[in-house]
Parts: C-alpha cells; structure tokens; sequence
C-alpha cells in the first residue's frame, strides 16, 4: 500500500507566504487517496489490477512519495533556516514515529503476512532526524541527493536482505510489505528538497507562485490539507475502508 505523509511544515514568522509547499503537499495528499481507493477496490475484488506490479500503478506510486519527500525536504529547509526550534521539532518527529508505530499495528492486524514495518512514516521520522546535518548544505544536497537515488536504485547486495537491515535498502528482493520506502534512494530525494527548498525560497525577492500569492480555491483547499496531512494519512484509509466495506458486504 502506498502510504505517503507530508513532515514538518515551515513553522517560521509568516509562513503563510509559503503555501505553494503546501500546495504540493495537498496535491500529494489528493494522489495518495486516489490511489488507496484504487487499492481498496482491489482488496474487495471491484478493481482487478495487479497494483503491485502494474506499470501504471507502479509510476504512481514513486511520483507520490517522491513529490512528498521532495516537499519534505524544502519544508525542512524552510523550518530550521533560520535555527532549529528543539521542542517543536522532536514533537513533531514524535508524533510522526507514533502514527508510524500505529500503522504498523493497524497493518499487523489486517495484513499480518504483509504488514508495514518501515513505510514512509517510518522513513520521515528517521530521515527528519538523519537530514537536519545537511540542512545548512546547498550544492552539495543536489550532487549528494542524486548520488544516493543512483546508488539506491542500481545498487543491490544479498547482505541487505537480512529482515533487521531492509529499512537501509539495497535488497536483491523487494520485502513481503505492503509498504516499503528504505533509506536509499530515499534519502536521496529528501537531499534534493533541501536543495530546492533553498533554491526557491533562499531568494530575497521570491516569484509570485513561491510565495503562494494569488492562490485561488483549489490552491487555497489543497494547502489546508497539506497543513493537516499527517491527520489526514492517519485517518482517511480506515475511512475509505470502512465505507467500501460497508456498501459491499454481503447482504
């Protein structure tokens, strides 16, 4: 299953001229659901597809997380550039490693062959962690963070296929997960959201669509739910599935 969560958003003095982040942040929100409906539907035996090799799904799957993690990484840019607030941060990485725990309880009980043990809640609240070295970085973030997509994507050894080292990546064999998002490449991607988010919003004078002016109610809607992502990822699959469950049960 292709979870996906935005992280840490720009908790700095007027931040609201940064809504195109959470614009994307939304957008990635409205895919993630798409696509659970599409899976929900295929769990019930509406929808026949092979999700999980289907091309298609497949692409969809990787453009989702990747405009996440993407996100994630220029937010986390946007929240520390101007010094790390401590307690909000692990607050927030706590609340993020608490939903991870969650789901993978959640998942145990309905998946108990295929539970999520390192999704990208789990990713988000070790890379947060893992990123905040490299947050002060600039070029270095873009050659590091493609390096690492290289790495991650063409890189792979029998070593890493052991259950306790799957979260670092690098396996000949995907792991029985239903959702799966490793160190590398991630972390990769992660690197290059740092890049960007300095690229973008490092500017003293930022573009118009940067700094989240003249937003109309689409744009306006999907920063609302880019603000309260992590309670939407939390909530909106066991609504999806109860409902679905609900209208086709049998009689």
């Amino acid at each position: 299953m292709a979870h996906a969560i935005p992280t840490l958003r720009a908790d700095l003095p007027g931040a609201g001229r940064f809504q195109a982040v959470d614009v994307l942040r939304g957008t990635a929100i409205a895919l993630m659901i798409a696509f659970h409906i599409g899976f929900d539907l295929v769990y019930f035996g509406v929808l026949r597809v092979d999700i999980y090799h289907d091309p298609f799904w497949v692409g969809a799957r990787m453009f989702i997380v990747t405009l996440f993690l993407l996100t994630m990484g220029a937010s986390l840019y946007l929240a520390t550039c101007r010094g790390v607030r401590w307690p909000r941060f692990w607050r927030r990485v706590g609340f993020i490693a608490a939903g991870a725990g969650a789901v993978s309880i959640a998942t145990w009980l309905v998946f108990p062959r295929s539970w999520i043990f390192f999704g990208v809640l789990h990713f988000i609240a070790l890379a947060s962690a893992l990123a905040l070295p490299f947050r002060r970085l600039y070029w270095s973030n873009l050659v590091l963070g493609v390096a690492l997509v290289v790495l991650g994507v063409w890189a792979a050894h029998p070593f890493f296929d052991q259950p306790g080292l799957n979260w670092i990546g690098l396996v000949t064999r995907k792991p029985l997960t239903e959702d799966y998002v490793p160190l590398l490449p991630w972390f990769g991607v992660v690197l290059i959201g740092l890049w960007l988010g300095r690229v973008v919003y490092g500017r003293s004078a930022l573009p118009a669509w940067a700094a989240g002016q003249r937003t109309g109610r689409l744009a306006r809607t999907l920063a609302f739910a880019g603000r309260h992502g992590l309670l939407i990822y939390l909530v909106h699959q066991p609504i999806l599935f109860g409902i679905l469950w609900a209208l086709l049960r049998p009689l």
